[in-house]
């Protein structure tokens, strides 16, 4: 449904994007995660062909967003990150006007305003003007302008923004409601809602995708370290000093008292994780100790996203 190729965006001599490459699957729900001025907002310009890369080309759903551009806007419902609204409108005539510019005929316009007015929930809004309205209703509105002529592709930018937490957790069950016939991308930086709604994630960091895939697959992709716990019935003090001995452990914490055993928190370097668990097996059968927990603790989105900042140069 996307396929995009090395596309490099200059502003000027800034290069905000450089020699992006990815693809997206029908029915795939993509999220484009990156801290603000990565390259995110660019990159959906550019799929839409709001604005032409300086390198490179993407084809959506076939048609060429440099070549046939108009075809490829026809598949494409686009929420921007400043929604495009009218703000002398009422709600009922931007979205009627929408709807005419996007060539449907009276009876699919009917239609679809009757489905995008209950999906957005912007019908006690209706016929207010649209500079009077809230930003969350505004983004509301803006949504429902993407979803009018029914896209096979929607590409939203932080579409989120500005809404109260009831209307975010209903915004995230649209967007998997969708993704059963449509192909979706949003953009965001809050890891939270990337992990509960994405298929697969796109990290990007300065311009280039430094990451992507599941959030099992991120888990396991190069980790910067292992942590795992280890509880041992044995006197804390003995315990401590015995790890400080042990060199695959990069660092150890205290975590609390359980049941008479101690629990910490132990950290490692992938290579040397092998090591350090043999080590501590080692000790605890030396010291003639019952070793009451040993478990590897998975990483958290946030430390997967930071770990990935922190190996770029």
């Amino acid at each position: 449904m996307i396929e995009a190729k090395n596309l490099t965006m200059y502003y000027g001599s800034f290069l905000a994007l450089d020699d992006v490459s990815f693809s997206a699957k029908e029915k795939e729900i993509i999220g484009l995660l990156g801290p603000n001025g990565a390259g995110k907002s660019t990159l959906m310009r550019i799929l839409t062909s709001f604005i032409y890369p300086s390198r490179g080309t993407a084809r959506i759903c076939g048609f060429d967003i440099t070549q046939d551009p108009l075809s490829a806007r026809k598949v494409i419902g686009y929420l921007p990150e400043n929604p495009p609204l009218y703000m002398d409108m009422r709600v009922d005539e931007f979205i009627d006007f929408i709807g005419r510019a996007r060539g449907l005929s009276s009876v699919e316009l009917r239609k679809r305003k009757d489905w995008v007015v209950e999906a957005v929930e912007i019908s006690s809004v209706w016929k207010h003007i649209i500079s009077e309205l809230s930003l969350g209703y505004r983004q509301r509105v803006g949504l429902a302008q993407a979803l009018l002529h029914d896209p096979k592709v929607l590409i939203l930018d932080e579409p989120t923004a500005g809404l109260d937490p009831m209307q975010i957790v209903g915004i995230r069950k649209l967007i998997r409601e969708l993704s059963q016939d449509k192909t979706i991308i949003f953009s965001t930086h809050i890891l939270q809602e990337a992990s509960s709604v994405s298929d697969r994630l796109l990290i990007i960091d300065r311009g280039k995708i430094i990451a992507q895939g599941t959030i099992n697959e991120l888990k396991k992709d190069k980790p910067l370290k292992n942590t795992f716990f280890v509880a041992i019935e044995a006197a804390r003090g003995e315990i401590e000093s015995s790890l400080k001995e042990i060199s695959g452990l990069k660092d150890f914490n205290f975590m609390e008292e359980v049941s008479g055993a101690s629990r910490f928190l132990c950290t490692t370097d992938p290579v040397l994780f092998k090591e350090a668990i043999n080590s501590i097996n080692h000790l605890v059968r030396g010291k003639g100790w019952f070793l009451r927990e040993l478990s590897f603790k998975e990483p958290s989105l946030e430390e997967i996203f930071l770990g990935l900042f922190k190996k770029e140069p």
